[in-house]
């Protein structure tokens, strides 16, 4: 019997499951997808697994869900390591979340439904795959990021304990969906790219559903609002005091 066949073929009954990815605990690792499913869009990403994930009493972790902006788009996961939590995790291996930071392709975009749909399946195996706590998911992204954090949260409310879109805008109809949701918001005054009237839009139409929203407007900032942001030890401390209802 040919038993590396057999075993490529039991790995492959999952469409998410890699056969030569190997998880580095401590370190970001490159997952390549190839799910031969042509209604799925393949999105390459990054997982992190704190350096303490298999410790003894630590049967669950936070995991953050982290979408990249529109200059990192294509086929080289190291351009997702740029900015954002991919980068914060680079240099900081105890991190103490698990993290997924998957790769747009050059043809997609975050705000595309399609594209959606899979960073939702990605994440849910990840859900079923690894020892997530699954009360304290949490999404975050910056600039298309931003705009696909808004969408996805309003999507699959269920899924995420609390999120933070960063220069990013949505639909004002979504704040009915979205209104328990804790969501920390941030935006440069001064973005001339995605204006930050795009993420007052949102803040306003939740404070009209009396929603669990924050906003935080940095009067100084350009387009930049994500590196103060993910820089910050409150946005992580606030991340951990959310959990699901």
């Amino acid at each position: 019997m040919n038993y590396y066949l057999l075993i490529k073929y039991f790995l492959y009954l999952n469409i998410f499951h890699l056969s030569l990815t190997i998880i580095v605990k401590g370190q970001q690792s490159e997952v390549i997808m190839d799910s031969h499913d042509k209604e799925v869009i393949d999105l390459n990403y990054l997982l992190h697994l704190p350096d303490s994930y298999n410790e003894e009493g630590k049967d669950r972790w936070p995991l953050i869900l982290f979408l990249h902006g529109i200059g990192e788009r294509g086929d080289s996961l190291n351009w997702v390591k740029i900015h954002g939590i991919p980068k914060i995790v680079d240099k900081n291996k105890s991190f103490p979340f698990i993290t997924i930071s998957p790769q747009c392709p050059l043809t997609s975009d975050w705000r595309n439904p399609e594209t959606q749909v899979s960073v939702i399946k990605l994440l849910e195996n990840v859900l079923e795959n690894y020892k997530v706590d699954k009360d304290r998911v949490y999404i975050t992204g910056l600039s298309m990021g931003g705009f696909g954090t808004w969408a996805i949260i309003a999507k699959r409310p269920e899924l995420f304990a609390a999120a933070a879109p960063i220069c990013g805008g949505g639909n004002p109809n979504d704040a009915l969906v979205i209104k328990n949701m804790p969501i920390w918001v941030f935006h440069g005054a001064k973005d001339d790219i995605i204006i930050p009237e795009e993420s007052e839009r949102m803040v306003k139409a939740l404070e009209r559903e009396n929603g669990n929203v924050k906003f935080t407007l940095y009067p100084e900032a350009y387009h930049d609002s994500w590196t103060k942001t993910y820089e910050n030890k409150e946005l992580y401390d606030w991340f951990l005091s959310k959990r699901k209802k």
